[in-house]
């Protein structure tokens, strides 16, 4: 019985840490001018946190990871619901620069000074005056641990029988030693054969609790990793498997393989030097200025250079470093007045930069290469000079299926100018101005390595399918969501996606999510499978050692 009690008190102890181990997430910060991959328990006073919405947290945080103040931002949309209790989008700017931990970022881009950490914030102060009862049970563990009590009740209450009869039987002289003599003679028998007569019928006592306690019921609580009891049902009925590619199959590490910059189709890098002096610098500006990450010297080696942001934007900046591109150059030579921040109903995003010594207004735009094609009017071609795009249209829109159905996503750069005239002055209008969206210059089209769009969830349920997805992205919440069993993945997984999924998937390999779906198929059957077999064991045992115990004093089946 200790041995039982002290597994159950470790098994505790890890349903109590699980929600501490997936409140773990990474998220990037700043410090001494470098960006860093730590816990969110690492976080100090001081720190610089990007903020971004619809990116991985191993990137920027989604959720606000402290309190702290905003310093630079552009569009960024607090949702505050998770503190005041209202569902109600706040815009953060320099008049309203406050930020709370727990609080989820809506919208835009921006980076924070950590001001308060862990207690210290609104969120701990609110947590700590509270008392979290980590002790509640589920459903399922509830029904086990009521069947398991029941049996153990009746073994308890069978073997106090068994030991008052066989203790009776003992002190009466009805109990026979093999011989035939008798075990307990009033008066005759010694105190030292007394009491091994007295263990010996305890031991057949606790023998028949042993017996009767089935000790496997408690292994059925690891159902507990999954978030939705109803899950372990559905999964077992699965019929059709939906996966996100990255970072589900792949390692979500991308490059770009082949690039169209105006007329030319670059294979490699090294072709880059091909291009017109004009497209360069405008496509460096593009990349540098319309990207969040950054490009800098590796720690490890001091000739090496290392990529931060999320998957695509480091293989747009790993590319546009091989072309030639010079990062901290080009991006201190122009000055950013507005970004609209990339989401995934739009499936763009773009940003207004102007030269130090400038007129100009360059608005850079990058995206899906489906909606960013269909807002342009004109490209520049291999020589830096402006053309329709009215022919070539049919021409890159076939390249661009072509990519798709390599599995490569396609990625657009374009770009428009305007007058500073033409720029609100105003900080609050410059903050709700919206960059014109047409009659854009398309610069190039990249193809990256992975999975291109689609959404076969919903056509399959039409035809009765019952659907699992899988998914590791923000974008992918929607999906986990609606589907009849969702899965996310517990490392690269962001924890939108984990919230909205029913089961997670804590190593991140696909081969689990077919244990998943075996687990799923025999684990209600197993579980009845395995109480009718305790039962009947324990019964016959029971009825065994009850009636031999009655009639000849004796317990056949004892311990070894």
């Amino acid at each position: 019985m200790p041995v039982a009690r002290s597994n159950d008190y470790r098994q505790s102890l890890r349903f109590q840490n699980l929600n501490e181990e997936k409140r773990n997430i990474q998220i990037e910060v700043i410090r001494d001018g470098r960006r860093e991959k730590i816990s969110i328990y690492e976080i100090v006073v001081g720190d610089v946190v990007p903020l971004r919405i619809g990116d991985q947290v191993k990137v920027a945080a989604v959720q606000v990871p402290a309190d702290g103040v905003l310093i630079s931002g552009h569009s960024l949309a607090i949702d505050e619901s998770s503190m005041i209790g209202e569902s109600k989008i706040v815009n953060k700017n320099q008049k309203a620069p406050f930020l709370m931990a727990g609080c989820k970022v809506a919208d835009g881009a921006g980076t924070m000074l950590v001001t308060g950490v862990g207690i210290n914030t609104e969120w701990g102060l609110l947590m700590a005056s509270i008392s979290e009862d980590t002790d509640e049970e589920t459903l399922l563990q509830v029904r086990l641990n009521g069947v398991a009590t029941f049996i153990g009740i009746v073994g308890l209450a069978v073997a106090l029988f068994v030991l008052i009869v066989l203790i009776c039987r003992f002190f009466t002289g009805n109990s026979k030693n093999p011989d035939g003599t008798t075990q307990f003679v009033h008066g005759q028998t010694s105190v030292g054969k007394t009491m091994d007569g007295v263990v010996h019928i305890s031991t057949a006592a606790v023998t028949i609790v042993v017996v009767a306690v089935p000790e496997g019921l408690p292994l059925a609580v690891t159902l507990t990793y999954v978030r939705r009891l109803s899950a372990c049902e559905t999964m077992g009925s699965a019929t059709t498997i939906c996966s996100d590619k990255t970072g589900t199959l792949t390692l979500n590490q991308m490059t770009v393989v082949e690039a169209y910059i105006g007329e030319k189709k670059l294979y490699s890098p090294e072709d880059g030097s091909q291009l017109h002096s004009a497209v360069s610098s405008l496509l460096d500006e593009g990349i540098t200025q319309n990207t969040s990450g950054s490009v800098f010297t590796s720690k490890k080696d001091g000739n090496g250079i290392e990529v931060s942001g999320s998957p695509t934007e480091k293989a747009i900046l790993s590319w546009g470093v091989k072309i030639g591109m010079k990062f901290d150059v080009v991006r201190s030579e122009s000055i950013t007045l507005h970004v609209s921040p990339f989401n995934s109903t739009k499936k763009r995003g773009g940003v207004a930069v102007r030269k130090q010594s400038g007129s100009r207004v360059h608005m850079h735009w990058k995206g899906a290469a489906e909606i960013i094609l269909a807002s342009c009017t004109g490209y520049l071609d291999s020589n830096g000079c402006l053309q329709s795009i009215e022919r070539k249209k049919d021409f890159l829109k076939e390249a661009i299926e072509d990519m798709a159905a390599k599995s490569l996503r396609c990625v657009s750069i374009a770009y428009q100018t305007c007058n500073v005239d033409e720029v609100p002055t105003d900080e609050e209008q410059l903050a709700q101005w919206v960059l014109p969206e047409d009659d854009l210059i398309l610069l190039a089209i990249l193809s990256i390595k992975v999975m291109g769009r689609s959404s076969p969830s919903d056509k399959l349920r039409k035809l009765g399918e019952v659907v699992a997805v899988t998914g590791d992205g923000t974008n992918d919440a929607r999906a986990l969501h609606e589907a009849d069993i969702g899965l996310s993945m517990g490392i690269q997984g962001t924890e939108v996606a984990k919230e909205s999924s029913d089961i997670i998937i804590l190593d991140d390999n696909f081969a689990s999510v077919v244990k998943v779906v075996c687990w799923g198929r025999s684990i209600y059957p197993n579980i009845q499978k395995f109480i009718q077999f305790q039962l009947t064991v324990n019964v016959a045992a029971l009825v065994i050692n009850v009636v031999a115990a009655v009639s000849s004093g004796d317990v056949p089946l004892n311990t070894v």
